[in-house]
């Protein structure tokens, strides 16, 4: 017989490793938003999901359940055997607790192995989240990382992160680069997954006596950051970058390898196109087009991301501001370093 657990309880036991959290949905529910660090063993596919959704709706509750348990016999031995593979403790979940993962937990108790199940499901995981985030308070002093485009703030904060210092790397966390060219060549994360793996980065660094990220906007590609990260955002400690237009143009070439992804980076430019002095666009758009990239990235900084980044700069009063000036990341990751007043190993 399984027993149910609460999300306090699985979050305790998954952060000690000592459970293995297993989403029973189908392949496109999981796809679209989960637990963080939960594996996907589905207990119907999307297809069989969405036959028995139908056969619910268009003839009865009792017709789905016996078309369920018809496409469930079946592939009942390899369901069994994807969990006798996982040793130690389990806990499985679908949407709300319901059918899915409660029949999951019946037959594996029949067949000896023991699993929990998660009070409420993922619906009320999400529900969980939700409401931490709008309470939430953020107590770590924030140094904030900003500076013109390309100036390799995502490489710093990344260097930093693996030296050991507390990074929140939001950019990571949305899978986009926040700006009208970020989504190219990653597939951008939607609001739920972001909002979940916000929250479990969030905690696990509320403790640190600081904590370092991107100067961001409110929204990063499909995602919006909550307001308390934006409210400690302007009243953090802002760092602002300054390093050379070449080395800016060899980072972004370097990250978004523009030749691999030439139609989206035209797709994308068109987009922008009209803000630009119609001379200037009218060559950044011949460059695209010829593969000079450079000099196309060039002037997209000089003449449209800078002025963006010059505005967005003057908000913040003087005494806010501390100025960076480096040749390359690595003097300004050194120069952070001195800023910083504790290092975390």
């Amino acid at each position: 017989m399984f027993h149910d657990i609460s999300i306090e309880e699985l979050r305790a036991l998954k952060n000690n490793n000592e459970l293995t959290v297993i989403d029973v949905r189908s392949q496109s529910e999981y796809k679209d938003a989960t637990i963080p660090g939960s594996i996907n063993i589905p207990f119907f596919n999307d297809d069989e999901r969405a036959e028995i959704g139908t056969i619910y709706k268009q003839i009865s509750p009792q017709a789905a359940k016996e078309r369920g348990l018809e496409i469930m016999s079946a592939k009942l031995p390899g369901f069994v055997k994807e969990f006798a593979k996982l040793n130690g403790k389990k806990a499985v979940f679908c949407w709300r607790g319901g059918m899915r993962s409660k029949t999951t937990a019946t037959v594996l108790g029949l067949m000896g192995i023991n699993v929990i199940r998660l009070i409420g499901g993922y619906r009320s995981y999400r529900n969980w989240v939700v409401d931490t985030l709008e309470t939430f308070e953020l107590r770590p002093k924030a140094y904030i990382l900003n500076g013109y485009t390309g100036s390799g703030k995502t490489t710093i904060l990344h260097r930093l992160d693996q030296e050991g210092y507390p990074v929140l790397d939001l950019e990571g966390l949305a899978k986009h680069r926040g700006s009208i060219f970020g989504q190219i060549g990653l597939e951008p994360n939607n609001q739920k997954t972001f909002d979940a793996q916000l929250l479990e980065e969030i905690l696990s660094l509320n403790h640190s006596p600081y904590i370092l990220f991107e100067g961001e906007s409110k929204r990063i590609g499909k995602v919006s950051l909550p307001d308390f990260l934006i409210e400690k955002k302007e009243q953090g400690v802002q760092l602002f970058i300054e390093i050379p237009i070449e080395e800016r143009v060899r980072h972004i070439l370097e990250d978004y390898q523009p030749w691999n992804y030439e139609k989206e980076c035209f797709e994308a430019f068109s987009r922008i196109k009209r803000r630009i002095h119609t001379p200037i666009a009218s060559k950044i758009e011949t460059d695209l087009k010829l593969g000079d990239y450079s000099s196309a990235v060039k002037l997209l900084l000089e003449y449209y991301y800078d002025p963006l980044y010059e505005h967005t700069a003057e908000q913040y009063p003087e005494k806010s501001k501390i100025y960076i000036k480096a040749k390359n990341v690595e003097e300004a990751i050194k120069h952070i370093r001195d800023q910083l007043s504790v290092k975390l190993i």
